[in-house]
Parts: structure tokens; sequence; C-alpha cells
């Protein structure tokens, strides 16, 4: 089962940009579909984010469309997501996770089609 470690969270202010990493081992990383999901407090967990296996093809919600975008580099076993212009309400723990998508999917993936999960980085953004 692959490991999944995120990085790159902290505290920025609003209209700020963030670079989320998540670095995988112990696994074929280019064998998963890779996702982010966030969790505020007191609130579900939310899908942010997925990209397909060879990085064709990307799934998101259409909330979150223009800000943030998904990558991975399968050379480096790592996903990325990348955060721009962000709101107070998107503070939350932020969670990379591995799954098996068909790339030809339509519908947005939720967190039971990942099996593997990190342990989060916490992103605050203030006012």
């Amino acid at each position: 089962q692959v490991h999944l470690a995120e990085s790159g969270g902290g505290l920025v202010q609003a209209g700020g940009s963030l670079r989320l990493s998540c670095a995988a081992s112990g696994g074929t990383f280019s064998a998963y579909t890779m996702g982010w999901f966030r969790q505020a407090p007191g609130k579900e967990r939310e899908f942010v984010r997925a990209i397909s296996r060879s990085g064709d093809r990307t799934w998101y919600l259409e909330s979150l469309k223009g800000r943030f975008t998904i990558s991975r580099d399968n050379a480096k076993n790592t996903a990325y997501l990348q955060m721009n212009n962000l709101k107070p309400e998107d503070t939350a723990v932020y969670y990379c996770a591995a799954g098996s998508i068909p790339d030809e999917t339509t519908t947005v993936p939720s967190a039971f089609d990942f099996r593997s999960w990190g342990r989060g980085t916490q992103v605050t953004v203030s006012e």
C-alpha cells in the first residue's frame, strides 16, 4: 500500500498562494489516481481536485474552478495542489489520497474512490 505525506501548508493572508506537495512511497505512484480533499472544523471532508495516472485528465469542483490546480510528477512520485487567491473559507486540513478511478469517469470522485490517505497539512487563511 502506498504511503502518502503532505507538506506545504501554513498561514497565509487572503489573496495569497500556497503550493501543497504529496510525496508517495512504497508503491507504484504512476498506477494511482491522485486526489486532494479538505476538511474544515465541524464540516465533512470535501473533494478538491483529482488527477489521472498519466496526468492528462483532471476532476474538479465548479466552486473551486480557476483558483486551484492539481498536477503530478511521476518521476518524482509527487502530486501537487497549487492554490491561488486564497480565501478565509479555504482554511482547512488538506489531505492527499491515492485511488483507482477509470479515466473515462465523468462524475466528481468521492472519498470512497480513494484507499490510501496522508495525514494532512493545515492551511490557514487570514483576513
